[in-house]
């Protein structure tokens, strides 16, 4: 098995969020509207949807560092995504609501700009823990749950932008983190992927192949971790 510290979360979590936060504006900044309509990786969700989505759980973020709670924490980075299963229904009418109402592009990705840039500096000065979706959190956990749903989405995002940024490497890290959590120590040894690919597949993105199906043997029926 590996080192524990390989499910521990890293120093600088804002930071990270920071990055990964910057990406996707770097991702979706001069698109055209066509490009807003392009297929994402996110079932049913184009790239001004998606979009709206992480708008959305960035003002989320806003209101839970305005939230603090006194509460024990009941869930951590790892444990908060299994009331997340796969299949989950999101809110995928609602997104695609709220991102035809944006006449241009560069409306949403100014106000994804501005509402992800306030939530970052909200991080860096949060302490304690934070109430969301009916469950308490250290900050520092919280802030790598917005970490996951950033980069899961970036990579999301750039199916069909060929030319976009990818995603942060230690926003991937702090991802691959998580799913190894969820996997739990016995599968951490067979795991063989890149970050990337590990993201990608561990969240059901990219469909497994033989190779991967040899390589897991009985984990591959837990997969994917999340949705």
């Amino acid at each position: 098995m590996r080192a524990p510290e390989r499910g521990a979360l890293p120093r600088g979590v804002a930071g990270t969020l920071e990055r990964a936060y910057g990406r996707i504006t770097e991702t979706v900044q001069g698109l055209s509207t066509a490009d807003f309509g392009r297929e994402t990786r996110c079932s049913g969700l184009a790239v001004g949807p998606l979009l709206v989505h992480l708008l959305y759980d960035a003002q989320r973020a806003l209101i839970a560092f305005a939230s603090p709670a006194v509460a024990e924490p009941n869930r951590d980075f790892v444990s908060y995504w299994r009331d997340f299963p796969p299949g989950s229904s999101g809110d995928t009418h609602f997104a695609l609501g709220v991102a035809a109402a944006y006449r241009k592009p560069g409306v949403l990705v100014q106000h994804w700009r501005e509402v992800s840039e306030a939530a970052v500096r909200a991080a860096a000065r949060a302490e304690g823990r934070v109430e969301t979706q009916g469950h308490v959190l250290a900050v520092k956990d919280f802030v790598a749950t917005l970490v996951l749903e950033a980069t899961v989405h970036h990579l999301d995002l750039t199916l069909n932008l060929p030319n976009a940024p990818e995603p942060d490497p230690e926003a991937l890290r702090l991802t691959v983190r998580t799913l190894d959590g969820l996997f739990g120590p016995a599968a951490w040894d067979v795991i063989k992927w890149d970050t990337t690919t590990y993201v990608l597949k561990g969240t059901g993105r990219v469909p497994l192949d033989d190779a991967d199906l040899d390589m897991l043997g009985a984990h591959a029926e837990r997969l994917p971790l999340l949705g």
